[in-house]
């Protein structure tokens, strides 16, 4: 089996790209978060943006059509549940 690598600082391959892309990551800033690709030395990210292309996804396809405030609510963490009271 061949690995073709394309961040070596954390040995993510090519197919680790591909297969996070399938699942709806449309962006090296979101490749790196699933997978620390291109947060060290940062020279996989044009490697990375070339395997992403410009393929569909969901996010851009909002952007194109102006929906910039669903992307960012897509985008949002969601707040944390508040800690129950602990019963006395």
């Amino acid at each position: 089996m061949n690995r073709v690598y394309v961040c070596s600082c954390f040995g993510i391959t090519d197919k680790q790209v591909k297969e996070h892309a399938e699942a709806g990551a449309c962006t090296p800033r979101q490749i790196a978060s699933a997978t620390k690709a291109g947060t060290d030395c940062g020279s996989c990210v044009r490697a990375i943006q070339g395997i992403l292309g410009r393929g569909a996804c969901p996010r851009r396809q909002l952007l194109d059509r102006g929906a910039v405030g669903e992307v960012l609510a897509a985008d949002a963490p969601v707040a944390p549940e508040p800690a129950l009271a602990e019963a006395a």
